[in-house]
């Protein structure tokens, strides 16, 4: 597309770039398998996976979800990080070209995680509901 500078980078090479310099990348595209552990190394650079939103985009359809995953591990705990579900909620608003509106939720977002309140992974005690209900706030 115009305007959409595109660069073809091995997985290794892409893995210490963005290690280095994060700033350089704006969108990754990948198999499968190198996304799932490029987004995995992504995740340590910005705090966890409970803060990253992915999108599966195809030619007829498009799935969004956190890059955890269901996290299976702590289901039912009232612990999870919903930042990356709401993000990817986000994600698919931008699919949508709801732009403005995937902004607010952004904003919304980033504001609670800047001032809080935090799930445990964040060095918190709130809860799911907590942290949802402060970002619906927000909104």
């Amino acid at each position: 597309e115009r305007g959409v500078e595109v660069e073809e980078v091995l997985m290794d090479a892409f893995a210490m770039r963005v290690c280095l310099d994060p700033t350089q990348f704006d969108t990754i595209v990948c198999p499968n398998l190198a996304g799932d552990v490029l987004s995995d190394l992504a995740a340590g650079l910005v705090g966890g996976l409970g803060l990253l939103p992915s999108a599966n985009i195809g030619p007829d359809s498009a799935l969004f979800e956190p890059v955890h995953g269901s996290a299976p591990d702590i289901a039912g705990e009232g612990i999870a990080n919903p930042a990356a579900t709401i993000l990817s909620a986000a994600m698919l608003l931008d699919y949508l070209d709801y732009e403005d509106e995937a902004d607010r939720v952004r904003a919304a977002v980033e504001g609670v995680l800047a001032d809080g309140p935090r799930t445990p992974d964040l060095g918190g005690d709130a809860s799911t509901e907590d942290v949802t209900a402060a970002v619906i706030d927000r909104l």
